[in-house]
């Protein structure tokens, strides 16, 4: 009942502020590739994909600059979608997009109902047991507060001592909040407050109104909403901190088509169409120099 009756307050401030004003990188055309034989090169034959001719891509709708359903309804849209375009078109495929659970996508994965998954999904030691990867994004959680708030920057455990952070409950910055704190308390430092929130957007609401002081979650999620200059960011952290992880598509084991896709996403970086797609939606701080098969992944928990 607490929570709801938050929720609802935080709303009503918001509802009091002026329309937002939103660049419309959904209503912008796809970026588009062309056929890259070096890539078609090195995919296995006769591969047998989902659908004859096309590349089936399982991916989690609903969310921007991810993805979600365009507002004609005519596709989905997002940087997961404009990725699977780029590689489907270099690889000379049609793309078909499958929407599906996040839960859901491995055993979809594994039972051959889609060829890869797009899904922000990042690669670790123990899904590389199952499947292969290929990077096309560094893995970020970014640290955000309002536009006009006090804190100036976050780069390092000690910055956020003391303050009320916004984070997801029994996600991978709660769990690094927990160890910040363990080391600030170490040090005669007072722990955060974490505050939890469900929802990404009464979190940024929560920030907004100063109920929190910052918030700690996906960075993808957060630069998206800060484009309207309302709230900005602090800091920035691996999404493996301290180790560096990635997002990757994901194909079944030894399918053979990562090391084509990898080249694919290779081709999309030198001709620039992948920068230019990260920066459409805000991302290019999460840009990679190169897409690798199967890097090294977060460790085995």
């Amino acid at each position: 009942m607490r929570r709801a009756i938050v929720a609802l307050t935080l709303l009503a401030l918001a509802a009091c502020k002026p329309p937002e004003e939103k660049p419309g990188a959904e209503t912008l055309p796809p970026i588009r590739a062309q056929r890259d034989d070096r890539a078609v090169a090195l995919l296995p034959k006769g591969l047998r994909l989902a659908e004859p001719g096309a590349l089936t891509v399982g991916m989690a709708v609903g969310q921007l600059p991810l993805a979600d359903y365009a507002k004609d309804g005519k596709g989905v849209v997002g940087v997961e979608p404009g990725v699977a375009q780029l590689v489907a078109d270099a690889l000379g495929l049609r793309l078909k997009i499958v929407p599906v659970a996040w839960a859901d996508w491995p055993l979809g994965l594994t039972s051959g109902k889609y060829d890869a998954v797009m899904s922000n999904v990042t690669v670790t030691e123990e899904r590389k047991d199952k499947y292969d990867f290929s990077t096309y994004r560094d893995d970020q959680l970014g640290i955000y507060t309002r536009a006009d708030g006090p804190v100036q920057s976050v780069a390092s455990p000690k910055d956020i001592a003391g303050l009320k952070v916004a984070v997801g409950a029994s996600t991978n910055q709660s769990q690094i909040l927990d160890r910040w704190n363990a080391e600030n308390v170490a040090a005669g430092l007072k722990p955060a407050e974490p505050q939890y929130y469900d929802d990404t957007g009464i979190a940024r609401l929560a920030v907004l109104s100063g109920r929190v002081d910052v918030s700690f979650g996906p960075n993808a999620i957060s630069a998206y909403e800060a484009r309207d200059g309302r709230t900005r960011k602090v800091g920035t952290v691996a999404g493996g901190w301290p180790l560096t992880a990635y997002i990757a598509v994901a194909t079944r084991k030894d399918s053979g088509l990562a090391t084509g896709i990898t080249a694919a996403i290779n081709a999309q970086i030198a001709n620039g169409n992948y920068r230019h797609l990260l920066d459409r939606w805000h991302l290019a701080s999460e840009a990679i120099p190169r897409s690798q098969t199967n890097p090294p992944g977060l460790p085995r928990q």
